[in-house]
């Protein structure tokens, strides 16, 4: 009788563990509903936790282990990076049948050409944002961030890799730019734009620019449509040198404990109806071609959030530096320090 009760015991426990999906996102970056219907729905519980930079999160998986994950949310050169470093699962997509929605554009990218470690969740663009109401002059390139009139008034993002691929557009290498020279001049660029830098800030940019507290600088497109939504005069432009696209992607981290459910929530976050209340609610384009079938005209042909082909000219996704990367550090510690 022991030994049954030990058995239950050990049964109910393998099932508990069955039952439970341990999620690491971007804060900010998933409806509560969603997680609460998914749960209604599969009785999986999601314990959720966030960060605010991709650097946070591959350091917390480093120090911590893969294994303390099912779900991480990874930006486009991340995946790459992580992919590279065997910190990532290969995804199953015969578990994932609604894979068959996402738009064939936002697949095959260069951070993983096979689609084998990633599934994209939301897309978009860092580009400048403005107040009409405090910008008089023209606003159609990055350029503009070093107007001296703006002194002490130009949000940067927090972001090492989008601020130096800003300047590197603007002196018009790639923003991937490997080329120790190359970043070496970004750098310079970036020390010359100091004095217009009010602070370097990633979380919620759009209460930045409705508190009036710059008047212009780097936002995500979404940030800077949820804005506009508030106040018509904060405007969202991509800049003629060309943009910086990104794709955050939904991955399984390599000895991930509950490798099932994480597919069951892939597939899960792929409904169409599911990835609609997603991108209406965080403000970003859903790479689900079904989705945007399903969205008001007024959203869908939005170019702030589905730019067209001409808004992303000379756009680039980033991809990891790989080496370079050390490069990179050491003018940002530097720049910021200044």
């Amino acid at each position: 009788m022991k030994t049954l009760f030990i058995c239950a015991a050990l049964v109910l426990s393998l099932f508990a563990k069955e039952k439970v999906l341990y999620v690491y996102n971007w804060s900010e970056y998933m409806p509560d509903s969603v997680l609460q219907d998914f749960t209604k729905e599969t009785g999986i519980e999601v314990k959720y936790s966030t960060y605010d930079s991709n650097e946070a999160m591959y350091a917390k998986v480093k120090t911590t282990g893969t294994s303390s994950y099912d779900i991480l949310v990874p930006s486009t050169y991340f995946v790459n990076k992580m992919s590279r470093e065997g910190l990532l699962a290969k995804i199953d997509k015969t578990k994932i049948p609604n894979y068959k929605n996402l738009d064939s554009k936002l697949l095959s990218k260069p951070f993983d050409p096979n689609n084998e470690y990633s599934i994209p969740y939301l897309w978009g663009s860092t580009g400048i944002s403005y107040n009409a109401s405090l910008v008089k002059e023209k606003v159609d390139s990055w350029a503009e961030l070093w107007n001296p009139t703006y002194k002490n008034s130009v949000l940067l993002n927090d972001d090492m890799r989008e601020v130096f691929g800003m300047a590197l557009k603007i002196l018009g290498y790639s923003a991937n730019s490997t080329n120790p020279k190359e970043i070496e001049k970004a750098y310079v660029k970036l020390k010359e734009l100091l004095p217009n830098v009010k602070m370097f800030y990633s979380e919620s940019q759009k209460q930045v620019y409705l508190n009036e507290e710059v008047k212009l600088g780097m936002n995500f497109n979404g940030e800077g449509f949820m804005a506009n939504e508030e106040n018509p005069e904060i405007k969202y432009i991509y800049p003629k040198e060309g943009a910086l696209v990104w794709i955050d992607s939904l991955v399984i981290p390599k000895g991930a404990k509950n490798i099932d459910n994480a597919h069951i929530f892939i597939n899960y976050l792929l409904k169409p109806e599911v990835s609609k209340v997603i991108s209406e609610e965080i403000g970003y384009a859903s790479p689900n071609a079904k989705t945007v079938e399903l969205l008001e005209d007024t959203v869908r042909n939005n170019r702030m959030i589905y730019p067209s082909d001409e808004d992303l000219k000379n756009s680039e996704f980033q991809t990891d530096v790989g080496k370079a990367l050390p490069v990179y550090e050491k003018y940002w510690e530097m720049l910021k320090t200044n």
